[in-house]
C-alpha cells in the first residue's frame, strides 16, 4: 500500500487507465486494486509486485504471478502495466527475465503462461518478443469492464524451452540498441 502514490503517478504517464482493451487502475481505483491483489496474495493465488526502475528508484508499474497452480507447477505472469515512458525499453525484458527465472529455476514450474486481450497488439508483440509461443485464443472468454466480450490470447513458455528463452532474453539485455 505504501506504493500507492507512485503507482498512481505511473498510471497517469500515458493515461493508461483510459485504454479500453486493458485494465490499468487510475487514481480513483488504485487503492482498491492494491487491496484486491493483496487479498489474492493472502489466498496464495497471486504474488503482486511493484515495478521499480533500477536507475532512478522510481515506481513505474505493476506485475504479478497469478493463477498460481502449485499442484501442476504452473503460473501466469500477468496484470502487468508500465508507465508510458518505460514502455519499449529494456525494463520489461529485465522484469520478465527475473520472473521467468524465478518461476523455472526456483519454483520448479513446468509452464509459465501469459494472457492478453486479442486487441492489445502492443502486449502481444511484447510477449512474442520474449519468446513465448502462442497456445491459442479463448473466444468470448471474459466480459470486459465496458461490457464487451474479450477474446483472450494465451501464450506460454514451457520448461524445456526456458534455456533458449533465457539465452534470448540475456542477449536482448546486452545487445546494442
Amino acid at each position: 500500500m505504501e506504493h500507492h502514490d507512485g503507482l498512481v503517478a505511473a498510471s497517469r504517464d500515458g493515461d493508461l487507465s483510459s485504454l479500453w482493451y486493458t485494465s490499468v487502475p487510475g487514481a480513483e481505483t488504485m487503492r482498491g486494486e492494491i487491496e484486491r491483489r493483496l487479498r489474492l496474495k493472502e489466498a496464495r493465488s497471486m504474488l503482486p509486485f511493484t515495478v521499480v526502475e533500477a536507475e532512478t528508484g522510481e515506481i513505474v508499474g505493476m506485475t504479478t504471478y497469478m493463477n498460481v497452480d502449485a499442484v501442476n507447477r504452473r503460473v501466469e505472469i500477468g496484470s502487468t502495466w508500465y508507465a508510458r515512458r518505460v514502455q519499449r525499453t529494456a525494463l520489461n525484458t529485465e522484469a520478465k527475465l527475473l520472473l521467468l527465472g524465478h518461476a523455472f529455476d526456483r519454483l520448479g514450474c513446468i509452464a509459465v503462461e501469459f494472457r492478453t486481450h486479442f486487441m492489445n497488439q502492443q502486449s502481444r508483440r511484447a510477449i512474442e518478443r520474449l519468446g513465448a509461443k502462442l497456445d491459442g485464443i479463448l473466444r468470448n472468454h471474459v466480459v470486459a469492464q465496458n461490457g464487451t466480450l474479450r477474446d483472450t490470447v494465451v501464450y506460454s513458455v514451457i520448461a524445456s524451452e526456458w534455456p533458449a528463452v533465457r539465452a534470448h532474453l540475456e542477449w536482448q539485455m546486452v545487445r546494442p540498441r
